[in-house]
C-alpha cells in the first residue's frame, strides 16, 4: 500500500486535544465585525470539539495526525 496523503488545508485548521478529540476554531471572526455584538465576537474566539458526525471524515483526511 502506498502512503496516504494528509490533507494539508485541514491539518492547519485542526488540533488534537490530550484526550484525542479534534478541536477547531469557529468561523465568522475575520471581517464585518462591527455588526456583531461583543458577546457574539467573544464566543467566536473559543475553540470547539469537532462534531461526532464529522469525525470519520476528519480521520480519513488526517491519517497520521
Amino acid at each position: 500500500m502506498p502512503k496516504l496523503k494528509t490533507h494539508r488545508g485541514l491539518a492547519k485548521r485542526i488540533k488534537i486535544s490530550g484526550s484525542g478529540k479534534y478541536l477547531r476554531k469557529k468561523a465568522g471572526k475575520s471581517h464585518l465585525l462591527s455588526g456583531k455584538s461583543r458577546k457574539r465576537k467573544r464566543n467566536l474566539k473559543k475553540t470547539v470539539i469537532v462534531d461526532s458526525t464529522n469525525v470519520k471524515a476528519v480521520k480519513k483526511l488526517l491519517p497520521y495526525l
